[in-house]
């Protein structure tokens, strides 16, 4: 049975009227959220650590800032804008001793509450709502009118308007002009992450350096092996995003159409799929967080040093010279955006 799409008629944003939202944390996502809901008339304010430097980045956006504790007491909707592993540590801290009846608690991603690194009480409503993109995305779209599809799930509603929170909230940052579905903090969770290592991160930025690095091993320049594996790639996807893989099959010619049907599936094969299905097994089981929870607390060692060694890689110091001779391509230094807090 096909899921239901929730659009603008089916939300209605007088779910917030009358109420303060708490965003707690100001980076790419709480950013995003914040901005948008001011934009759509909803009152929102800020909570930060004492020492955060995004609080006057908050404040010259024009929003009060306050401590994470005194804008949990203030508010009755928080969203919880914070990386999925320092969530604990603030909500232990600063969220559960301000909680009250009646609040709602809302994430944008199911990580803490599926995973259990936090427990929250059985008096609030705990929502999630998910847009499908990252946040300067979710911005920008907001800005120029559109939106970025979105997900929500309820976890608790002990109010019985939950769904409703939900969403105006979707409503409030621009979701519900794409398009909104519901789901569940287990399908969300699962799937985000098996989407993030397999495909549009992980799999992806693997399989371009392969290909990079199997074309300059043969004897071909660099710049051909990075035109070729990685700035052409984005041609194609957009193709994917507007039209579908039929869609982009279409506008591609014969020979390449036959090199897709016909090679494609020898590289992603069986052998990959299988691969793919053991990562989601790990994710299941709990064993993906585990071990993504026990290298934070050791100090990000692995993960330093496999991110500096991509940074070090020939595809990053060909890029750098191919995108400086195209100065259409936006420069854009993202980094920390998504952990700031």
């Amino acid at each position: 049975m096909p899921a239901k799409i929730y659009t603008d008629k089916d939300a209605n944003l007088d779910a917030l009227k009358g109420k303060t939202c708490a965003v707690i944390g100001f980076g790419s996502q709480g950013h995003a959220h914040a901005l948008n809901l001011k934009d759509s008339g909803v009152k929102v304010i800020i909570g930060l650590y004492p020492g955060s430097k995004s609080r006057e980045v908050a404040k010259e956006k024009g929003f009060q800032v306050f401590d994470t504790a005194e804008a949990v007491k203030k508010a009755d909707v928080i969203f919880v804008a914070t990386p999925d592993t320092k969530i604990a540590g603030i909500y232990n801290k600063d969220i559960a001793p301000n909680l009250a009846k009646g609040k709602t608690l809302l994430f944008s991603h199911g990580f803490a509450i599926h995973f259990k690194t936090i427990t929250v009480p059985t008096d609030i409503d705990v929502i999630l709502v998910a847009p499908k993109g990252p946040g300067h995305i979710v911005r920008r779209q907001f800005t120029e009118g559109k939106g970025v599809p979105a997900l929500i799930a309820i976890y608790q509603n002990p109010s019985k308007q939950a769904k409703k929170t939900a969403l105006a909230w979707a409503k409030g940052i621009g979701g519900t002009r794409a398009g909104v579905l519901e789901t569940t903090f287990k399908e969300e969770t699962e799937t985000d992450l098996f989407g993030e290592q397999v495909v549009l991160c992980g799999g992806a930025s693997a399989l371009v350096t392969a290909g990079f690095e199997v074309l300059v091993e043969a004897g071909y320049s660099p710049e051909m092996a990075y035109f070729e594996c990685l700035h052409e790639l984005k041609l194609i996807v957009d193709l994917m995003n507007e039209s579908g893989i039929a869609g982009m099959r279409f506008s591609i010619s014969e020979t390449a159409k036959w090199g897709d049907v016909s090679v494609g599936p020898k590289i992603i094969d069986a052998s990959v799929k299988k691969r793919m299905k053991a990562a989601l097994k790990e994710i299941q089981s709990g064993k993906f967080a585990k071990t993504w929870i026990a290298e934070v607390e050791g100090g990000y060692k692995m993960y330093n040093a496999l991110l500096r060694a991509g940074e070090k890689h020939p595809i990053e110091k060909t890029g750098t010279k191919l995108r400086g001779m195209m100065p259409w391509i936006s420069k854009k230094n993202l980094k920390g955006a998504q952990a700031a807090y």
